[in-house]
């Protein structure tokens, strides 16, 4: 008899029914786990694909961004530049008013009259203490 189930095959499963059942569940098993890979696989392309998308969608809100803040520092580039064109002119407008005070109380002492001479504003005299101080627009990067 052994010689018997030596010749059959090696393991005695195909004719005791015992391991039949388990031949078929070992089977189910394998179909089951390639169904469920298959399905991983699947979950896995679609999340690649989703976060594949959102990088695209970040480019292009980073692009629009980095577009904005080029147009945004060339307005603050041309307004800066204008602030400096009247700070200037404060600064020259307020030495002819100096030199204008100058001539006046000169003109009051040597004709004796009383002139009404105004004071010069301290924020013409202190440019810097202006109520729009100077302010270098960071980038935040």
């Amino acid at each position: 008899m052994q010689q018997q189930q030596q010749q059959t095959g090696s393991s005695g499963s195909e004719s005791d029914p015992r391991y039949a059942n388990m031949d078929e569940r070992k089977r189910k098993r394998m179909i089951s786990n390639r169904e469920s890979a298959r399905r991983s696989r699947l979950r896995k392309q679609q999340h690649l694909d989703e976060l594949i998308g959102q990088a695209n969608n970040i480019k292009i809100e980073n692009a629009d961004v980095s577009r904005r803040i080029d147009a945004t520092s060339k307005i603050y580039a041309g307004v800066e530049s204008e602030n400096n064109v009247l700070r200037a002119q404060i600064m020259e407008l307020t030495d002819r008013l100096r030199s204008l005070n100058s001539v006046l109380e000169i003109v009051e002492e040597v004709s004796g009259l009383t002139m009404d001479i105004p004071d010069i504003p301290e924020t013409l005299l202190e440019p810097w203490q202006l109520p729009c101080p100077v302010r270098p627009i960071s980038n935040g990067f």
